[in-house]
């Protein structure tokens, strides 16, 4: 005997919610006729799923968990343009599926996405991504152990490859950082300054890729740990070659070919600093920043490609262990920007996620590293004094903060002076600038005042609008 199901449509003109489909089965009570549970039709409208743990089990014929962003816009586009899989957009598909699994039912799970990027994507990643949040989907219910998460403490090191050393060593010596050691047995250099470390790689990847960021390095109380967690979540371990002499380190790729190398955390495991021998040069002094200079790493933001946006958060959430806030759109010139920024609890660990508006659109693969400051101005001014150059600030910029906020005498002025970005919030101030673009990379020099906890996203408009122009920088 073929069965039958029950589906409620969010947007049906008769059948809208789960609980109507349910009554019209339980009230036609033939053996062969069951109900479908989409996920995405119950959670658009609002509408409550505990009430499914009141269906019987064997009546629940086909379970949908599909997640989507938050979005305010009709529900029948939205259905059908914008779904991802479970773990990607900002439902509780676990707590859906948990309501499923008390109810009694045992049987497969269905991934029914529509959603535009995902049909332009490639077929092979796409279908990763999908397994990834199942195995994710069922660790969050309970259904699969997978090794627990081990989520990063810090950021060890970023690495940039380039072609032309030149243009990538001067900006960081007018930014304060000294080349303090090089790698033993490849051609990377250390820059460092305060527990910021930035290696730069002259190797022959760089001759294909240009001035890039192609590693990071993440501080991992358990690395090993945190290499079986990502290898049991599909994400692609890296094979490394490697002198006898050289840390031991295990590395991952993330969705944009970023490697994520697992540094130690404690000072008893191999870490990747023995493998550089120090230099004799005149540097700041390891761990310590001069005054009023760069104390760590801030964030990092990483643009991703167009098709694998919702994929990389995923991934930093099931593999990482980190925390997702919510998506932000910003306005560019040519369109709009996605962001989505994951961190860890204390925020020694932040990562921003943006897409660019178009597949096409090469600009938007710009990286960049964040650099935490005691007192933005101070570090800025130094920096200009070394001959760096900041992005210049339209001056319409300062007129409207002149027009939102109140500044002490002569603030706003030095703001104009340097090209600092200004953003405030309930948790605080946050005060930023950018340097110039080499290849793919610039820097930001920041600095946060009390629980503020944005990356200055009123601002991005501004900032990608002055990069776009490509006014001469100061």
């Amino acid at each position: 005997m073929s069965s039958r199901r029950r589906e409620a449509l969010a947007w049906g003109r008769h059948v809208r919610t789960y609980e109507h489909a349910w009554r019209i089965v339980e009230a036609a009570g033939h053996p062969a006729l069951g109900t479908c549970l989409d996920s995405f039709h119950i959670l658009a409208r609002g509408s409550d799923p505990k009430g499914i743990e009141d269906i019987p089990g064997e009546k629940i014929f086909f379970p949908q968990p599909a997640d989507a962003p938050q979005m305010a816009m009709d529900v029948l586009r939205w259905s059908r343009h914008y779904r991802c899989f479970p773990g990607q957009g900002g439902f509780d598909i676990a707590g859906f599926l948990g309501h499923v699994m008390r109810a009694g039912y045992r049987g497969p799970l269905s991934l029914e996405v529509f959603n535009d990027v995902f049909r332009q994507a490639e077929a092979g990643p796409t279908a990763v991504g999908a397994q990834r949040s199942l195995l994710a989907l069922q660790e969050a219910t309970g259904l699969a152990t997978p090794p627990a998460p081990v989520v990063p403490t810090g950021i060890a090191f970023a690495e940039l490859v380039t072609p032309d050393v030149e243009p990538v060593s001067a900006l960081l010596s007018a930014l304060g950082f000294g080349r303090t050691a090089r790698h033993r047995s490849k051609p990377v250099d250390l820059w460092q300054q305060g527990a910021a470390r930035i290696l730069v790689n002259t190797g022959p990847a760089a001759r294909r890729a240009g001035t890039s960021l192609a590693a990071v390095g993440l501080e991992s109380p358990d690395p090993a740990a945190a290499a079986r967690r990502a290898e049991a979540l599909l994400a692609p371990v890296l094979p490394r070659r490697r002198a006898l002499e050289d840390a031991p380190l295990e590395a991952v790729a993330a969705p944009d070919g970023t490697e994520l190398f697992f540094c130690a955390a404690r000072p008893e495991l191999p870490d990747s600093r023995g493998d550089f021998a120090d230099l004799d040069v005149d540097a700041d002094v390891p761990g310590r920043a001069p005054a009023h200079g760069v104390t760590r790493v801030d964030h990092l933001a990483l643009t991703q490609p167009w098709h694998q946006f919702d994929e990389a958060a995923l991934f930093h959430r099931s593999v990482l262990g980190l925390s997702a806030r919510d998506s932000v759109d910003v306005a560019d010139p040519y369109g709009l920007h996605r962001s989505r920024a994951v961190t860890n609890a204390d925020g020694s660990v932040r990562i921003a996620l943006s897409v660019g508006p178009a597949p096409t659109d090469d600009g938007a693969r710009a990286q960049h590293i964040a650099f935490a400051t005691e007192d933005v101005v101070a570090v800025a001014r130094r920096f200009r004094a070394a001959g760096g150059r900041l992005l210049r600030i339209p001056a319409n910029y300062y007129d409207d903060l002149a027009a939102r906020y109140e500044f002490a005498d002569g603030e706003l002025e030095t703001y104009r002076e340097l090209g600092v970005l200004y953003d405030r919030d309930a948790g605080g101030v946050f005060r930023h600038c950018y340097t110039e673009t080499v290849g793919r990379v610039f820097f930001e020099l920041v600095q946060r005042e009390a629980g503020h906890r944005g990356y200055g996203a009123q601002n991005a408009p501004v900032r990608l609008a002055a990069q776009h122009a490509g006014r001469p920088a100061r």
